[in-house]
């Protein structure tokens, strides 16, 4: 008796066909895959970090009085000695930091002691400056740019970088 067409199926030959050509799309596709998990940890999670990490810096910063000119903010807790407090200066360029007004932080977010050098096991780079507002003697402008010294899991495109800015007022 003849099987009706209806109820024939796809033969083994068919089916390792299809399976073939899905395969080769599947290869296609799985780069794309772990280049977006790439982009979303720098560019999402390392980007959220170097944010976090400048606007704790800047309120560190804010948090000191219009006039100080000695505390050392490169320490946690800052010591009122060696430092550069709130003084006119520094550059928020991490590429071209000044000394008094940078500090490194390890993978964990810890600060770390960069006093008399850059230390080597740092992650994350925040430099500031501070600058008198043009023709305003009762106010500085507060800036400060972090940064990740690599990008994670071998990611592509720009290193992630933040710069948040404030302004403070004497005499506070």
């Amino acid at each position: 008796m003849r099987t009706p067409a209806a109820q024939t199926g796809f033969t083994l030959i068919e089916t390792i066909f299809a399976l073939t050509i899905l395969a080769i799309v599947a290869a296609g596709v799985i780069p794309m895959g772990f280049i977006a998990v790439k982009a979303a940890e720098n560019q999402g999670h390392l980007a959220a970090r170097t944010t976090e990490y400048a606007q704790d810096k800047l309120e560190q910063l804010m948090a000191l009085s219009f006039g100080d000119t000695t505390s050392d903010t490169r320490l946690f807790p800052a010591t009122d000695l060696d430092g550069s407090g709130l003084t006119l200066g520094g550059s928020s360029n991490p590429d071209a930091p000044v000394k008094l007004y940078v500090d490194y932080l390890d993978i964990d977010g810890t600060l770390l002691d960069a006093k008399n050098a850059e230390p080597k096991n740092w992650f994350y780079k925040r430099a500031w400056a501070v600058e008198k507002e043009a023709g305003k003697d009762t106010l500085k402008r507060i800036t400060v740019t972090a940064t990740v010294r690599v990008a994670s899991q071998g990611g592509i495109g720009e290193l992630p970088l933040s710069t948040v800015s404030a302004v403070k007022t004497a005499p506070f």
